[in-house]
């Protein structure tokens, strides 16, 4: 875990968010890990994807996004493709998808965010 990430985990359990670190939503969503998961994943279409967390109640995944001024893989032409794959297949089983970066997260701004999400979506 990098240190927004460890530092973004510490705000959400200030605010006893019920947060699932490495959620694998491609595994739980073909079936659950174990036997059978490469072909079950296969036939699904999906991959193992992780979501950086997840609030699973309120179908919401958060991912923070790093490298972006250093050239890193979420950057680069095939790792920013997979990850607009991994996030239209997220957001097709229901997903919504909040995306931050570092700054946001030591600012706190992540977390208020996170919370109005969760409001929002709660008064629905």
């Amino acid at each position: 875990m990098s240190k927004p990430e460890e530092l973004l985990a510490l705000h959400m359990r200030a605010q006893r968010l019920e947060v699932e670190p490495e959620y694998r939503f491609g595994a739980i969503a073909a079936g659950g890990p174990g036997k059978g998961l490469r072909e079950r994943l296969k036939a699904s279409g999906l991959r193992d994807w992780r979501f950086d967390f997840a609030i699973p109640a309120h179908k919401l995944a958060v991912e923070v996004e790093g490298g972006g001024w250093t050239g890193g893989r979420h950057t680069r032409g095939t790792g920013f493709a997979e990850d607009m794959k991994k996030y239209d297949a997220a957001m097709r089983l229901g997903w919504t998808i909040y995306r931050c970066d570092p700054a946001m997260v030591k600012s706190g701004r992540a977390i208020e965010t996170i919370k109005l999400i969760i409001e929002m979506r709660a008064a629905a």
